[in-house]
C-alpha cells in the first residue's frame, strides 16, 4: 500500500480509519527514521484536517496549528501532539464546539494530547510569560483553518523573540543548565533519558532556538545528522516497548539495536554517545559565543563614549608562541602558520587549560584544517606541551573535547579512535573509557608533587586502559599500545619501559591490597619483582589512587586507601637498595673548560648560546637532527647570588628553563680561583630569543647588584595580572639526608611559573644555603628541582636547620 492509500484509507474512514493506517505506517519495513516521521506527521495532519473541516461548519476566523515535535514534522510512534487553536476572537462558543470534535477523537485513540485555544494577543501574552510556550511556537507550523491567522502569528512570534533574545537567552541557558544538573550528561549515562539530559533532543531545540534568535549560531557541521540518530533511537524505543518512553532502559537497549539493524547494545550506546557528545560540544560553543555577543552590547556604547564614538579594539594578550587570548578565548596570533607548525595545536591546547580558558572553535577548525603531521618521534617540544595539557587539571577536559569535536585527538594519537565513546556497563564507573582516561589525567595532576616524574604519571594517566575495546585482557593489550604510543611521542628506551609496565600493572596494588594477605612475603616479593624500582612503585601509587577517583566514589576509601599505603610500604623496603649514591662529577667538555678558564681570567661571567640538537642520553637519534631547544652554558666566578641573578635574568628575558645543571669545576692546576659552570636548556616564551651580548650585560648588573630584578619581575606582574587559570597543587618541599654524604638534598616539586627558580635561589641565599649543584628540570607544567646544599663553611645542614630551611622555601612558593 502506498503513503496516498494510507492517507485515504485515514479519510474515509474517520478515526479507526486513521488507527489502522498508523498502525501500517509504523510496521512498515520499507520506510523509517526521517521519511516516517515526516509521513506520521503527514497522516496525523490529514486526519485532523478532515476532524477540523467537519467541526468547523462554517465557522471563520480559525487555524488548527502544530507546535514543538509535531510543528517540526518530527512524530515518533508515542509522541504526543502538541496542538493550539487559534482564533481571532469573534466567535468563542463556536470555537469551543469545534475544540470538543477534535480533542476528543485523539483521547479515544489513547494519544497524548498537549493543547491549547487562544488568539494571537494571548498566545503571544502567553508566550512572553512562560518561556517553554515561546519555544514550542517557534516551530508553529500551520496545518489548516485560516492561514493568514497561521502566519500573522508566526511573524509576530519571531519578532518578539528576536527583540526580546537578550533577556530570554539568559534565561533558556539557565533553564538548560537546570535540566543537565538533574538529567546528568547523556554521553555518560548508561540508562540515558535521549530528550532530558545534556546533549539531548532538547537541548538540540535550545540550539534552533538561538539560531533563530539572529544573536549567535551553533556550528552546524554534523548537528542535523546527531539530531536525527537520537531521533531514530527514540522511535525503535518506542516501537520495542510500545510506550511513550525516552529513557533508554538497560533491559531494552539489546532489542532498540536490533530494532536500528545494529550490531549489540555497545554499538547503539556509542552511537548516542557520539551524538550526545556533538550536540554538548555545541551547545559549549553556542552558549559561550551569546555570552559574548551580550557583553559586547553591554560594554560598547560605554567604549564608544570614552573613545569619542571611534570603533573599539580588540585587546589580545600573548599566552604562548602563535597563541593569544582574545575575548576570553584562546586563539591564534595573526602571524600563526599552523602549515608550519605541526607542535601548534598542542601549545595553544596547552596554553587555553593554563590559562583556564576555552579554545575558540574558529582556531581549533583552523588547526583542523591546515595543520601538519608530527613526525615520528614527536619533537620535545609536542612531548611536553601534550605533559602541560595533562597535568592542567580540570580545564583539561574543556579543551581535550575541543581538539576531539574536530578530529585532533585521533590524528595525534590514533589508538585512541577504539576507547572514543565507548561505554563501560559497569555501575561503579561513572565515565565512557575515553572520559575516564582524561579524568585519571586531571586527577593525576593533584598527585604530581608526590613523584620524581609527573610527566610520566600523566602520560601513563592518559593511557591506562587504552587496551579496552581489544580482545583479551586489557592490561595487556595495554601495554603493548602504550610501548608504541610512548615511544611515537618521543620519551627514551627507559621511560617508554615505564610507562609500559605502570599500564600492565595498574590494577597491580589495589588488586593485591585488597585481595592478598599482606603478611605474606611472597605476596610482597611478587608486587616487588613486576614493578621493580622505586621510581615506578611511586609512580603506580599515585596512579593507582588517581584510577580509583576518577573512576567513581565506590572505588576508593580510606580504607583501600591505607591498604594500598600499607603495600607500598612493604614493596619500597624490599626495593630498597636503589638509594641513589651522590652525582657523579662528570668531566667538563672542551668548550666549557674555555668559558670557565675565561670566567676566571676576567672575572667577569662568560656565556654562550647554542642550538641543542643531540638527544637526551639514552636515546638514539632519529633521522634529520631537529633543535631541542637552546643550550645556553654560562661560567661565572664563584659567589653568593649566581643562581637566582642567572634565573632572574633569564625571567625578565621570558625564558622558559626546561632543564638546568649547576656545579663547581675543579680548575687546572695554577689557575687560581673556582667557577661556576651553568648547563641550562631554555626556550623563549614566544618571541625570538634574546642577543648572548644583551643576556651577558644584565647578568653582570645582576651580580654587582645594580639590576633590581625583584623589581622589575613585580612591575611585569602587575602590568600583566595573572589569569586565573589552573589552581595548581601547592608545592612540596622535601629534604632528603641519606641521598648524598657530601650535601643535603633539598627536592622542590611545584607548579612553573615564569620567576620560580629565581625565587628559590634568592630564598636558599637569604637561608645562608651554598648551592653545590643543581638539577632542575621542567616536566610540562611541573618543576621538580633538587638542590645539593651545603652551609657556608661546604658541610651538609644539621637535620633541623635543613627543615627550617624546607618550611621556608615552601612558605615562599605559598606567597
Amino acid at each position: 500500500m502506498t503513503g496516498t492509500d494510507v492517507q485515504k484509507e485515514a479519510e474515509d474512514s474517520g478515526p479507526s480509519g486513521y488507527a489502522a493506517a498508523r498502525l501500517r505506517l509504523l510496521t512498515e519495513e520499507a520506510r523509517s527514521g526521517p521519511p516516517r516521521r515526516a509521513a506520521l506527521a503527514e497522516l496525523t495532519d490529514d486526519w485532523l484536517t478532515g476532524l477540523f473541516a467537519a467541526g468547523a461548519d462554517g465557522l471563520r476566523g480559525a487555524s488548527l496549528v502544530a507546535v514543538g515535535g509535531y510543528g517540526r514534522g518530527e512524530l515518533s510512534p508515542r509522541s504526543d501532539l502538541d496542538l493550539l487553536l487559534l482564533h481571532d476572537g469573534s466567535d468563542t462558543k463556536a470555537v469551543a464546539t469545534l475544540a470538543d470534535r477534535l480533542w476528543y477523537p485523539v483521547w479515544d485513540l489513547g494519544l497524548d494530547l498537549d493543547h491549547s485555544v487562544r488568539t494571537p494577543a494571548e498566545a503571544r501574552k502567553t508566550a512572553g510569560e512562560d518561556l517553554k510556550v515561546q519555544l514550542g511556537l517557534l516551530d508553529a507550523r500551520h496545518i489548516t483553518g485560516d492561514l493568514g491567522l497561521t502566519a500573522s502569528l508566526r511573524t509576530a512570534v519571531l519578532a518578539d523573540w528576536r527583540n526580546q533574545a537578550p533577556r530570554r537567552l539568559p534565561e533558556l541557558q539557565e533553564l538548560c543548565a537546570e535540566r543537565a544538573e538533574r538529567q546528568g550528561e547523556l554521553q555518560y549515562l548508561l540508562e540515558p533519558d535521549l530528550k532530558e539530559a545534556r546533549g539531548g533532543l532538547r537541548d538540540a531545540t535550545a540550539l534552533r532556538a538561538v539560531a533563530a534568535s539572529w544573536l549567535a549560531d551553533a556550528p552546524r557541521e554534523g548537528l542535523a545528522d546527531a539530531r536525527r540518530r537520537l531521533l531514530d533511537v527514540r522511535d525503535a524505543l518506542h516501537l520495542a516497548t510500545g510506550r511513550a518512553t525516552d529513557r533508554l532502559a538497560l533491559q531494552e537497549q539489546d532489542q532498540v539495536a536490533a530494532e536500528l539493524g545494529l550490531l549489540d547494545a555497545d554499538t547503539l550506546l556509542r552511537q548516542v554517545y557520539e551524538a550526545a557528545r556533538l550536540i554538548s560540544y555545541a551547545s559549549d560553543v553556542t552558549w559561550r559565543e551569546v555570552g559574548r555577543v551580550l557583553r559586547s552590547r553591554a560594554v560598547r556604547p560605554r567604549l564608544r563614549a570614552m573613545l569619542g564614538g571611534g570603533k573599539p579594539t580588540t585587546e589580545r594578550s600573548p599566552l604562548a608562541e602563535g597563541v593569544v587570548e582574545q575575548d576570553g578565548e584562546v586563539v591564534l596570533a595573526r602571524a600563526a602558520r599552523p602549515e608550519r607548525d605541526p607542535v601548534l595545536p598542542l601549545r595553544a591546547a596547552a596554553a587555553a587549560a593554563q590559562a583556564g580558558l576555552p579554545l575558540s572553535l574558529h582556531a581549533v577548525r583552523r588547526l583542523a584544517a591546515t595543520v601538519r603531521p608530527l613526525p615520528t618521534p614527536w619533537p620535545a617540544e609536542a612531548r611536553e606541551q601534550l605533559v602541560t595539557l595533562l597535568g592542567s587539571g580540570r580545564p583539561t577536559i574543556e579543551v581535550w573535547e575541543a581538539l576531539e569535536a574536530e578530529g585532533l585527538i585521533t590524528r595525534l594519537l590514533p589508538d585512541w579512535e577504539r576507547v572514543r565513546c565507548r561505554p563501560q556497563r559497569n555501575a561503579v564507573h561513572l565515565w565512557t573509557v575515553d572520559r575516564h582516561l582524561i579524568e585519571t589525567a586531571v586527577r593525576a595532576s593533584e598527585f604530581t608533587r608526590r613523584v620524581s616524574r609527573p610527566d610520566l604519571l600523566l602520560v601513563a594517566a592518559l593511557l591506562h586502559d587504552i587496551g579496552k575495546g581489544w580482545p583479551g585482557d586489557h592490561s595487556v593489550a595495554g601495554e603493548v599500545i602504550a610501548k608504541d604510543v610512548a615511544a611515537r611521542i618521543g620519551f627514551d628506551r627507559h621511560d617508554v619501559t615505564v610507562v609500559a609496565t605502570l599500564v600492565r600493572h595498574h590494577l597491580l596494588l589495589i588488586d593485591t591490597a585488597t585481595r592478598r594477605d599482606l603478611e605474606d612475603p611472597a605476596t610482597v616479593r611478587s608486587v616487588a619483582e613486576a614493578v621493580g624500582s622505586q621510581g615506578t612503585l611511586e609512580l603506580l601509587h599515585a596512579l593507582t589512587e588517581a584510577d580509583a577517583l576518577a573512576t567513581g566514589p565506590a572505588a576508593w576509601s580510606s580504607w583501600r586507601g591505607s591498604l594500598v599505603a600499607d603495600l607500598v610500604k612493604r614493596v619500597a623496603a624490599v626495593l630498597a637498595g636503589d638509594t641513589p649514591d651522590d652525582p657523579e662529577e662528570a668531566a667538563p667538555t672542551a668548550e666549557q673548560e674555555r668559558l670557565a678558564l675565561e670566567a676566571a681570567a676576567t672575572g667577569s661571567p662568560v656565556l654562550a648560546l647554542r642550538a641543542q640538537t643531540e638527544p637526551p642520553a639514552g636515546q638514539e637519534p632519529s633521522g634529520d637532527p631537529e633543535p631541542l631547544g637552546v643550550e645556553l652554558l654560562i661560567a661565572v666566578p664563584d659567589q653568593p647570588g649566581v643562581l637566582p641573578a642567572v634565573a632572574g635574568v633569564l625571567a625578565m628575558h621570558r625564558l622558559t628553563v626546561r632543564t638546568a645543571e649547576l656545579r663547581s669545576l675543579h680548575l687546572p692546576d695554577g689557575v687560581d680561583g673556582s667557577v661556576l659552570l651553568l648547563d641550562w636548556r631554555v626556550a623563549a616564551e614566544y618571541g625570538s630569543l634574546p642577543q648572548a651580548a644583551r643576556l651577558r650585560s644584565d647578568l653582570v648588573r645582576a651580580l654587582d647588584g645594580s639590576l633590581d630584578i625583584a623589581g622589575r619581575l613585580a612591575e611585569r606582574d602587575a602590568a600583566y595580572p595573572r589569569r586565573r587559570g589552573v589552581i595548581a597543587p601547592a608545592a612540596r618541599v622535601s629534604v632528603h639526608p641519606a641521598a648524598s654524604r657530601l650535601a643535603t638534598v633539598i627536592e622542590v616539586r611545584s607548579q612553573d611559573a615564569p620567576g620560580l627558580l629565581f625565587r628559590i635561589g634568592r630564598a636558599l641565599e637569604d637561608a645562608s644555603v651554598r648551592v653545590r649543584s643543581a638539577h632542575v628540570s621542567t616536566l610540562g607544567a611541573n618543576a621538580v628541582d633538587a638542590f645539593y646544599a651545603t652551609g657556608p663553611e661546604g658541610a651538609p645542614l644539621p637535620g633541623d636547620e635543613a627543615a627550617a630551611v624546607a618550611r621556608k622555601l615552601e612558605e615562599t612558593l605559598r606567597g
